[in-house]
């Protein structure tokens, strides 16, 4: 997949965990997005950074950023995965990972020798005109949230 940085972001509208359809172009003019790609709901990783993000809620707002997760888990497992952790963000059905592939983050993996197709960690940052302005492939979760709203700082200074 060749990078979307410096392109407009693929459009998408999804149901998230309410059913409430979000589209990239509500943001339009108005927001930063922050958007992220995640396996499933509750495991280890996906929590450490949903509740990472949750945590710099403040900050990111303060920046004019939206976040939104995305993974291909259903609006019930969201639910539950926003209530345990309070999260502060929607998280967004992609059921048929049509977005996750928009933006090429639905791949082959391999876990104890299983090949099987599922989301690669991967966060997008899209700028108020609908640009892709930074996006982090193969995100490794410790430190990311962190990367993300520095890029963010130095992009609203």
């Amino acid at each position: 997949m060749e990078k979307l940085e410096g392109r407009q972001a693929p459009a998408f509208s999804l149901a998230n965990e309410n059913g409430e359809i979000i589209s990239l172009e509500q943001f339009k003019g108005k927001n930063y997005v922050v958007l992220y790609f995640y396996p499933k709901d509750s495991t280890p990783g996906c929590t450490t950074e949903a509740c990472d993000f949750r945590d710099a809620q403040a900050d990111f707002e303060g920046l004019n950023a939206v976040v939104l997760g995305v993974s291909p888990d259903h609006a019930a497992s969201h639910q539950k995965f926003i209530a345990k952790h309070g999260l502060p963000f929607s998280l967004l059905v992609d059921e048929d990972h049509a977005v996750a592939e928009q933006y090429g983050v639905w791949k082959l993996k391999k876990n104890f020798g299983k090949e099987y197709m599922g989301i690669e960690r991967s966060t997008f940052l899209i700028d108020p005109t609908g640009t892709v302005v930074k996006e982090w492939r193969k995100v490794r979760v410790k430190g990311h949230v962190e990367d993300a709203l520095a890029t963010l700082e130095q992009l609203t200074k």
